[in-house]
Order: structure tokens, then sequence, then C-alpha cells
């Protein structure tokens, strides 16, 4: 095909991305996104529909369409009045009839805004209304599907839970009905262990691995010396560097009760870093932990309980000893293993599902179950009293931060939506 053809073709694909959320790492991935249209000079139309509050939290990705040589980026709130009725999703009844509201804006959008294809940044959210009203789609549809789980069986000899069982009949159930539907083009999955489950039926739809996307940065454009000096870490102590919303599911309670096992010898030797925003729910009863671990035990905690920049992300990476990433029985793919491995640290890591898999066989840490404090205790000692050269391979962390990239993230987006 000559170049001309090539450009008409780009021309006439008007991209509708429907990204109702204003949390998490999904406005990092509409950077992506947009930093690779310019980078390539692709010609596509982009039509990103979002909450009125993602404006004002995320204005420099917002901006960023102003950057855009040929004006075709658009950053579109949906109504008041839509937004006004859409359910909360503090309750599983209200989550469930508002994954169907905003399916149906995702249909009423691409049809007024004649979209000739659709990206759902959370396709989890909305695989019941694909299922049940993928036949409403107005055009061709792919969304990222971040939580598959059903083929975890496969990972380990451990038994399911019965709650685990219908979990993964039901998953497997409503994902067969979403493969088969005629609009539904493309399932981007950041689990490569799953794709081949997904695609041996004849579906209509196909299952793609997609790179979970980490943007580097020079060292030298890093605020390192800044953070270094506001956390003051003691030459002579490793640090642990747990970071993110700071909570049960993060695991940061089994955590404390580990490092409240470890004995006063190797206390002297530890510091724990906690960075980020504590869930609201665990505040109280993490504080309360933490102040009563400094008590009674000759351990340094250093808190930062705030907001951290993408930028700064990285820089506690790079300035911790180990990463932590006791999550509890986590669903998918987590960043953390991307940026440790970016920044050539060590994890301590669940053994679960798809982490405990990529720790495993990219040799990125030490894996255990993160459920039990006494194992969490075992997998700090460790890292205390042998060599990291022993508990991790720095060819392969590398291999798999390339594997990583935010520029192979966007290629695969737009090589298959």
């Amino acid at each position: 095909m000559d170049s001309r053809s090539s450009n008409l073709k780009n021309h006439s694909k008007k991209i509708l991305i429907l990204n109702l959320v204003s949390t998490g790492h999904y406005a990092n991935y509409l950077q992506y996104l947009i930093e690779f249209i310019a980078l390539k000079n692709l010609k596509y139309q982009l039509c990103i529909i979002v909450l009125n509050e993602f404006i004002s939290k995320h204005q420099e990705v917002v901006n960023l369409a102003s950057q855009l040589p040929n004006k075709n980026l658009e950053f579109i709130t949906i109504k008041p009045e839509e937004e006004e009725i859409l359910k909360s999703t503090q309750s599983k009844i209200g989550r469930f009839v508002r994954d169907f509201q905003e399916f149906r804006l995702l249909c009423r959008y691409a049809k007024s805004l004649e979209a000739t294809q659709g990206l759902m940044m959370i396709a989890d959210r909305y695989l019941l209304p694909l299922a049940l009203e993928g036949y409403k789609l107005p055009c061709p549809v792919s969304g990222i599907y971040y939580r598959p789980s059903f083929h975890y069986v496969n990972f380990s000899d451990d038994q399911r839970s019965q709650k685990e069982r219908i979990q993964h009949f039901r998953e497997k159930l409503i994902l067969t009905r979403v493969m088969q539907q005629p609009q539904v083009k493309t399932l981007f999955v950041l689990d490569p262990f799953v794709v081949n489950n997904l695609n041996q039926n004849n579906n209509r739809a196909t299952a793609v691995y997609m790179p979970d996307p980490v943007k580097t940065y020079n060292l030298s454009d890093l605020n390192l010396e800044k953070i270094k000096e506001d956390l003051n870490l003691k030459p002579d102590k490793k640090s642990f560097l747990l970071l993110g919303s700071l909570g049960e599911r993060r695991g940061i309670y089994q955590l404390l009760d580990a490092v409240n096992l470890l004995p006063d010898h190797l206390c002297h030797q530890f510091c724990l870093v906690l960075v980020g925003q504590i869930i609201p729910q665990d505040r109280d009863a993490v504080k309360s932990k933490i102040a009563q671990l400094s008590q009674t035990k000759p351990v340094e905690i250093i808190c930062k309980f705030e907001f951290v920049s993408e930028q700064d992300v990285h820089c506690y990476f790079h300035l911790a000893d180990v990463i932590l990433s006791p999550h509890q029985k986590h669903i998918g793919m987590s960043g953390t293993l991307v940026l440790a491995a970016a920044a050539q640290k060590p994890v301590l890591s669940s053994n679960y599902g798809l982490m405990g898999k990529l720790v495993q066989d990219y040799h990125l840490g030490l894996t255990l179950d993160s459920t039990q404090p006494s194992e969490i205790a075992k997998g700090l000692t460790r890292f205390l009293q042998e060599p990291e050269t022993v508990l991790c391979d720095r060819t392969l962390m590398k291999k798999f931060a390339e594997q990583n990239s935010a520029e192979k993230f966007a290629d695969v987006i737009f090589n298959h939506i």
C-alpha cells in the first residue's frame, strides 16, 4: 500500500475511547497512546470520553491534545445529567447497574460521534453488558481486560476454594459469550498465559497479549537527590519499599505483622518505607498498627502518606534496596513488577496467580504465601542475610522491563484495535 492510500486509511479511523474513571493508571495509559500518535504522526481521530473530574485531575494529559499538530484529539466529558444518574460504586448492586449504564453511554456516544472503532480502557467492567447487550454496539469495539483468572489453576497445584471455582466457571461462561459477539474485535490482555485459552474456540473476537507499560526516565531527569535527602535513608540499613494504595488488598497488615516477627538484631538492619495514600477505611487501623510496632520493635519505619507523581514513583524505586509486593490473592498484572525490573531492584512478591508466575519465570526476586506473616518474615530475613545475586537475575529483569515499554504497549493497541 502506498503512503497516500495508507494516510487515507488512517484519516478514516475515528476511535472512541471510553475511560470513565479518574483514578488508577489509566490516565498514564492514555498519555502513552497520545504520545505514540504524535511520535508516529498517525492521522487517527481520537475522541476520549471522560468524567468532568478527569479534566481537573489530569490536566497534564488533557493538555497533550493541544500539542498535537493535527488537532485530531478531543477530550469529551459526559453531560452533567448523564453523570448525575450514574449509580455509586460503593455497593455490589450499584456497581452492577453502573456497568450497564456506562456501557450504554459507550453505545450512545459511538453512534452520535460516528466512531469507526471503540476502545474500552477497562473491559472488565463491561464483560456482562457485552455478553448480554453486545448487539447494541454501533461499531467494532476492543477493550483492555486486566483480571482473567480462570486459568490460574494451571500455575499451581493448590486446591481452589469453592468460591474460586464458581468465579472461574462464571468467568469462562461470560467470556465465551463475549468472544462470540460480532462487534467485539480484540480483547487486550496483560497476561500472556491466558491468550491461547481465550483463542481456543472458533471466536469472532481475538485475544492479544499487551505489555504492561512503564515509561522510563533518565536518572538525571528525576528528583533523586531531593527525595533521597527527604527520606534520609541510613547506609547501614537495607530499605524495603511498599508503594501504592496502602490497604488490606496490598497486604500491609500481613507485612507489619511479619516485621514484628523479625528478631531485634535484624530489625536494626531493616528500614520499612511506606509511600502512598492509605485506603480510607484502613487509615486508622494502619496508623495504629505502625505506632504499636514502632514501640515494640527497634525498627525504622518511614511513612509518606501522600499522592506520588509518576516521576517520583521511579525515584522511590531507584532509591530502595528491595521492593515489596505482598498483595493478597491479587488477580492480574502489577506495574510494581515492571517498575522494579526497570530499576533493577528485586521484589518480595506474593506467589499467587500471574504475579507469582512472572516473578518465578523471570527471577525477579522471591515469591511466598503473602497471606502468612511468618512466610513474609522468612522472605525479609533472606533479603537481609543473602546476597541479591542469589535472589534475582538482573539480565532477565532487564529483558522483562524492556518487554513492557510504553511504546510497545501503544504499538500493540493501534495495530489490533
